[in-house]
């Protein structure tokens, strides 16, 4: 009789003891009795029914991360990019996040790369480096309605990085040194239609305007010949010194006023 209550008594407390669960801060658990679901169990001390009570599924309530490897997409200019993500989110509802959709993380993962290469697509490549900020919050925005009827907040989704192909970016740095140089060719043809106009305003109303302007070409004729002879592949030219004799003697009245011109041409080499 004794042995019988023993065993009775120790029956009862194997029960109690297999019927004992704790749940860590943090964390829920979800138990299915006969393969249904009947409750979840919250942090702290809870009992269920040996044999009949299963805990299918225990998760953590607090924030995760999912990162994203990168991933490729298309700009609205059909530029390829690759764009690396990171989702913040929890579980709210864990009744909701087993058994409203399959492999949670999955599907997680594969709604954020839907949205991302949907706004990717809206926007021509420049506006994706300069608007990551607003690409990351209109995900957030997106997705979130979605994640409510998996009982999941997505807290936020931050874009690592944005990346082009090798390709991409030696095309792109081709054409921005070709856009340096029409620049500098527009400034440079600028500062020349500067400077001639410099030069017609001071000879317009001068009587010897035409003979200071001979000497001036005259003089950059000779600077020209100059900088040829110190060339290793200089080669020598004549001239007639009659020629040459009374070109000067004609010009030298207009000394003064090609000393002016000479001053504008010093002024329109910095210019361009």
């Amino acid at each position: 009789m004794d042995g019988i209550i023993a065993a009775f008594v120790l029956l009862i407390l194997g029960s109690t003891v297999g019927s004992a669960k704790v749940i860590n801060q943090g964390y829920e658990a979800i138990v299915e009795q006969t393969g249904k679901y009947k409750r979840t169990l919250k942090p702290g001390l809870n009992f269920i029914v040996p044999f009949l009570d299963t805990i299918v599924w225990e998760e953590t309530t607090r924030e995760q991360l999912i990162d994203i490897e990168p991933q490729e997409a298309f700009t609205s200019d059909s530029v390829q990019v690759k764009v690396d993500a990171i989702i913040y989110w929890k579980v709210t509802d864990l009744y909701k996040a087993y058994y409203e959709v399959e492999d949670l993380e999955n599907a997680l993962k594969n709604l954020v790369l839907t949205a991302m290469r949907s706004q990717i697509g809206q926007m021509e490549l420049q506006k994706t480096f300069s608007n990551r900020r607003e690409i990351s919050q209109g995900l957030t925005e997106e997705i979130k309605e979605v994640t409510k009827a998996w009982g999941v907040e997505i807290t936020r989704v931050e874009i690592q990085e944005i990346k082009l192909a090798p390709n991409i970016v030696a095309s792109i740095e081709k054409e921005k040194a070709a856009q340096i140089e029409r620049n500098a060719a527009k400034l440079q043809a600028q500062g020349v239609a500067d400077y001639m106009r410099q030069i017609s305003d001071v000879l317009k109303d001068n009587p010897k305007g035409q003979d200071a302007l001979k000497f001036f070409l005259a003089q950059k004729f000779v600077d020209a010949n100059y900088k040829l002879g110190e060339s290793p592949n200089s080669k020598i030219v004549f001239m007639n010194p009659k020629d040459m004799s009374e070109a000067v003697s004609e010009l030298m009245v207009a000394d003064e006023l090609s000393d002016q011109i000479r001053d504008l041409g010093s002024e329109g080499t910095k210019a361009s």
